[in-house]
């Protein structure tokens, strides 16, 4: 069975790196490349097809959101699982509302990372308990997302 080929997109290096090294060390993954800015993560996705992409929301270049919206034309088998610090309950209604298969705060990515991208590869889309708890917030508000 071939590995699973994922794609990261992350600016800050250190953060990148941490998300690349969890996932090397289950040997079902395979972290086919790591970009730094929405830009380059669109061409990335295009020329490589992963089978899955982490992508960060706030980007240089171009940001999470639009990148994500030229990745599902270019590269629409590729699932997207948002990986952000980013807890607007409006952005995070956006970025599922293009498609993206899940959406994880980078504060419960220590322990959610590994269960969004196997809950995602499984068909089943994920948002991480702080995404939870700001969307809920948001409901009881009554604010829109």
């Amino acid at each position: 069975m071939q590995p699973t080929r994922i794609l990261v997109v992350e600016d800050y290096e250190p953060f990148s790196r941490l998300i690349s090294q969890t996932l090397q060390q289950d040997q079902t993954f395979d972290v086919v490349a790591a970009v730094s800015d929405g830009l380059t993560a669109v061409h990335t996705a295009e020329d490589l097809q992963p089978d899955l992409i982490l992508l960060d929301i706030r980007l240089p270049k171009q940001n999470g959101i639009e990148a994500a919206r030229q990745i599902r034309r270019l590269a629409p088998q590729s699932k997207i699982l948002f990986v952000s610090q980013e807890s607007s309950p409006t952005i995070i209604w956006h970025a599922l509302d293009l498609g993206a298969w899940g959406y994880i705060l980078k504060s419960d990515a220590p322990t959610e990372l590994l269960p969004a991208v196997n809950s995602v590869l499984h068909g089943t889309k994920y948002v991480s308990a702080g995404c939870r708890k700001a969307l809920a917030s948001s409901a009881l508000n009554g604010s829109e997302g």
